[in-house]
């Protein structure tokens, strides 16, 4: 065994099963097995406990851990299958774990198989990884957090973190042109994914300008490391020193190709700030609408509130906190600086005392918070992402969707109402609601769906989420016994008064069952389906329940997204275009519904599906019960009956389904 010196219990543990495993007989040897897995199991959790288990992967190997299982012989492994046993728990993730890194040993040459050369292990690892992207960044699917332990998915990730840094990634650039520019296209809130990524091929492979994936590669790379020629050999600091050396024709063409690179993929680099702040104290104010980018309209609001703005950008923008241009560029684009409420709420938060519980979440999910950089200027940051990109909410690895799409809905269509919700929780880690005439006030009341708050989130949300939580959680309890779905009570009680007062649920709470289905999807055609409904348009986010199914349409639980818009895709399909807050719009819902992100029509942020796939996932809805009505009947049985298949063939063989009308 791999000769080190044992000083913590855990080793000595392990040392002490694998000596019993390797002596065993032909009868004890599958409990001597059972026993040393578990104890693998507990230690690969850790980077230190997974370097010391593959410094013995060789020994492991002899031993004979593998043997008689589907793991024997590696030429036999197929990379695709490595996901789903890897979410299968242990033990087979175990010696999934295992097996990974039974090939790296192989790939690095510290291992020989007969007939299984280190090229082979190499490309083999090189195929789990592209396979597995949500592992190596951490950014687990919702069916993968449905499914998977907090242990279980921290041991997988501590996996591909290890074999991540030990491989090779030059054959892997083309899945990662493909996930860097659909991660892009949704502009999220939170950038790290996109910047890791980036960072890792910026690290691991060589890139020739002259190849087609390389220059793709380059140009994400340059947009964060060099987005402009004269940023090239220099720091922000020395770029900086340069700036004040440019003639104003210099800075006009420096501030147009800096914009350019932030709009190409909706990243910003350290050296933006530099410039913005260069030309609001130089005096050179109207190079402003040039450097972030904006349209006529956007350089219009600019130019009506240029003192404010550029007070906001000296106080809250730096070098460590870049990102916050974007979502900027975007509120003036969107003319919420317009509104008085808004302005007044963000002078306002300029002046605030951040209690010590917020700052510290606020600094925790800044992952290297800078010294110079206070909690307050990075949640100010965060409000000017949120509110320039409502749509790029995510919920992180939370079951917080209710909050996310909370955020969302007021940062649209409610955005003084959010700041001032931030200026209280951030006050006094705490914020009250009203439900049905009483008050909740979050610090009163007990926990919400979140344990452990995972702080990959933006710094608005970590201060909102863990009172928003515990509020919806009280809601939902208060509402609770009613025979019907509590969300008709909560939904527009925690998101304001424009939801529509009429609900409509497949699921019926009494009977457990499905009941008339049929006039359920009747319902919702009326109320969206521009066809059926007179082509009347949503004018406010729908609150939507949606049941999740896995790739294979099975059942997994349900979760909360907004329905924005129905509308005809360039192919001339009508389609829902939706948010999702789960961090990535696109998934694998079984029987070839595959919500997409770019390239049917939506705009950042948005997912989308036909609408009939849509439909057939759907469980709650907010409607107009006035209008809804009266268009029932324009709806046709055979759209219905279509949709109806869809959803008995997936999630629906989780429940009896009842013929029972409803008065809708």
């Amino acid at each position: 065994m791999h000769n080190q010196v044992l000083t913590d219990n855990t080793y000595q543990k392990f040392e002490e099963l694998f000596q019993e495993f390797s002596q065993a007989t032909a009868l004890t040897r599958p409990e001597k097995a059972q026993k040393l897995m578990g104890q693998i199991d507990l230690q690969i959790d850790s980077s230190e406990g997974l370097d010391f288990i593959f410094q013995n992967i060789g020994g492991l190997s002899e031993a004979g851990i593998f043997d008689g299982s589907p793991w024997a012989d590696p030429s036999k492994l197929v990379a695709s299958l490595v996901n789903g046993t890897l979410k299968s728990s242990h033990p087979n993730s175990t010696i999934e774990i295992l097996s990974e890194l039974r090939l790296l040993a192989i790939a690095n040459g510290k291992m020989k198989i007969k007939g299984f050369s280190a090229k082979d292990a190499e490309n083999f690892i090189q195929e789990v990884i592209v396979a597995n992207l949500e592992f190596v960044f951490n950014e687990p699917l919702e069916e993968t957090r449905l499914v998977m332990s907090e242990h279980e998915l921290k041991k997988v990730h501590t996996l591909f973190k290890f074999i991540s840094k030990e491989t090779k990634l030059d054959n892997v650039k083309e899945k990662l042109v493909e996930e860097l520019s659909l991660i892009c296209e949704q502009r999220p809130v939170v950038t790290e994914k996109q910047r890791k990524i980036i960072a890792l091929v910026k690290e691991k492979i060589e890139l020739d300008p002259t190849i087609d994936l390389d220059s793709k590669l380059l140009k994400f790379q340059r947009c964060i490391y060099r987005p402009t020629v004269k940023t090239i050999d220099k720091n922000f600091k020395e770029y900086k020193t340069s700036l004040k050396d440019f003639s104003k024709e210099q800075l006009e063409a420096e501030s147009i190709e800096m914009s350019k690179s932030m709009l190409s993929f909706g990243l910003v680099s350290q050296y933006h700030p530099v410039l913005v702040k260069f030309l609001i104290e130089k005096g050179h104010k109207d190079l402003i609408p040039d450097c972030l980018g904006l349209s006529e309209a956007g350089t219009a609001r600019w130019k009506e509130y240029e003192e404010f703005i550029s007070k906001l950008i000296l106080k809250t923008i730096h070098p460590y906190n870049a990102q916050c241009i974007y979502g900027l560029a975007k509120m003036l684009e969107s003319g919420i600086f317009s509104r008085e409420a808004v302005r007044s709420g963000l002078a306002n938060m300029l002046t605030i005392n951040i209690h010590p519980e917020v700052e510290e979440r606020i600094l925790k999910s800044t992952k290297t918070p800078h010294e110079k950089i206070s909690a307050l200027q990075y949640l100010m940051g965060a409000l000017f992402r949120v509110l320039g990109q409502p749509l790029g909410v995510g919920q992180g690895n939370n079951p917080t969707c209710q909050s996310a799409r909370g955020i969302s809905m007021w940062s649209q269509h409610a955005p003084a109402k959010l700041i001032n919700m931030v200026q209280t929780a951030a006050t006094y880690n705490d914020l009250t609601f009203r439900f049905e005439a009483q008050e909740i006030k979050a610090s009163a009341v007990g926990m919400g769906l979140v344990q452990n708050l995972d702080h990959n989130l933006d710094a608005v949300s970590v201060t909102l989420v863990p009172m928003l939580d515990k509020i919806y959680n009280e809601m939902m309890l208060r509402a609770s016994g009613r025979a019907e779905d509590p969300h008709k009570w909560v939904n527009p009680a925690l998101y304001g008064q424009w939801i529509q007062i009429g609900f409509a649920s497949a699921y019926d709470y009494l009977y457990n069952a499905i009941v008339d289905f049929d006039g359920f999807i009747r319902v919702f055609y009326a109320m969206c389906h521009p066809k059926y409904n007179g082509g009347h348009r949503l004018i406010y986010p729908n609150p939507v329940g949606i049941f999740i199914t896995s790739s294979k349409g099975d059942m997994l639980g349900f979760h909360a997204i907004s329905l924005l818009r129905v509308d005809k895709d360039p192919k001339g399909v009508y389609r829902a275009y939706f948010l999702n807050p789960n961090n990535e719009g696109r998934q694998d819902w079984g029987q070839n519904v595959k919500p997409s992100v770019y390239g049917n029509g939506e705009i950042y942020g948005e997912s989308s599906l036909p609408l009939n796939e849509f439909a057939a996932r759907i469980y709650a809805f907010h409607y107009n019960n006035l209008e809804a009505i009266d268009k029932m009947e324009n709806v046709p049985d055979e759209e219905i009956q279509n949709i109806r298949k869809l959803a008995e063939e997936s999630w629906g063989r989780s429940y009896t389904w009842l013929e029972t009308k409803k008065s809708w």
